[in-house]
């Protein structure tokens, strides 16, 4: 595996595991209930023991720390192309909005869900357009290469 490979590698499993990490740190987002009172979801979120998730959340924390320091450092020593930042930061923001939205729009709550709406609304274009910037700079990038 060539050096560029390998950064490669980790810009994507840092945009991969972004997501999870804000999902993670952010928690069950469901209102507090009176005992005996069921709560409503938008979507049910899927059935996780509370091991898997902790272990799932610290994964991805590991992984986003350590590739990031990765190609901090591949930045300043000129092997990781700066440019590159202007196409994964974005990446990074929408998974991030991506992460958190999963959340709301799971969250258990007494009557509707106004957040679970509101967040497919606003954030889904939002994610949406952070993703083409990044596929638009990277195709950019790529071209301007060869």
């Amino acid at each position: 595996m060539t050096r560029n490979t390998g950064l490669v590698v980790a810009a994507a499993g840092c945009a991969l595991a972004a997501p999870v990490v804000v999902w993670w740190l952010l928690g069950d987002l469901s209102a507090a209930a009176p005992p005996g009172t069921e709560l409503d979801h938008a979507v049910r979120p899927p059935a996780i023991d509370p091991w898997a998730e902790r272990a799932a959340g610290i994964a991805a924390v590991l992984v986003t720390a350590g590739t990031l320091a990765l190609l901090v450092r591949a930045s300043r020593r000129r092997r990781f192309d700066r440019r590159w930042w202007a196409a994964l930061l974005p990446a990074l923001a929408a998974g991030a909005i991506a992460g958190a939205g999963w959340r709301v729009v799971t969250a258990g709550t007494l009557g509707a869900n106004i957040g679970a709406g509101l967040t497919i609304i606003l954030g889904g274009p939002l994610v949406a357009l952070l993703l083409l910037w990044a596929l638009g700079w990277s195709v950019r990038l790529l071209v301007s290469s060869r």
